[in-house]
């Protein structure tokens, strides 16, 4: 992968990057561990794309969900030139304005999963307690053996990192809402 030391000298380069369609409602957190697994794109950190972007360590604090302060205009649109997504792309994996975010663990709906693997960003809001669609409730821990979700950034295999239980098997484990 090429070194840069700011976003003005990926001006004159072809794309660096492969480019990875969002979902629609996919969380920042998900999409960005998608891209950067990316077979073409392989980074292993997001401290490369946040350099490249020259927003500092921004880009690893949101694929923890944490956008304290919430993420600029300015910093969305140095990622977008890099990911080549418009500052809008960007804008709807984040929270909604004036919804607070479930911090302590993360949530799926394992028939949504199932459906398009992919988390959802409104899974994590503070708002949101089961899927209206499936109606399931949404779960944090794996209904096997009880390990917490791990963050969408990290769901490299769309199963529990500890037992291997599939996401998509979970729905079968979700209580009804």
């Amino acid at each position: 992968m090429p070194k840069f030391n700011k976003l003005s000298e990926l001006d004159s380069l072809d794309p660096w990057l492969e480019y990875v369609e969002p979902y629609e409602g996919e969380s920042i957190s998900h999409y960005f561990g998608r891209l950067r697994r990316k077979e073409a794109n392989s980074i292993s950190a997001p401290t490369t794309l946040s350099e490249v972007a020259g927003i500092g360590p921004a880009l690893s604090r949101w694929e923890k969900f944490r956008f304290n302060p919430f993420p600029s205009q300015q910093e969305l649109a140095a990622v977008g030139r890099v990911v080549r997504l418009d500052v809008e792309q960007l804008q709807a994996m984040l929270p909604a304005k004036g919804e607070h975010l479930v911090m302590r663990s993360m949530r799926l709906c394992g028939a949504c999963y199932r459906d398009s693997p992919h988390h959802r960003i409104h899974w994590q809001y503070e708002s949101v307690e089961g899927c209206e669609e499936h109606r399931l409730r949404l779960i944090s821990r794996c209904p096997a053996c009880d390990q917490k979700l791990a963050l969408p950034v990290e769901w490299v295999e769309g199963a529990c990192k500890r037992c291997g239980m599939k996401f998509e098997s979970m729905a079968k484990r979700q209580k009804r809402y």
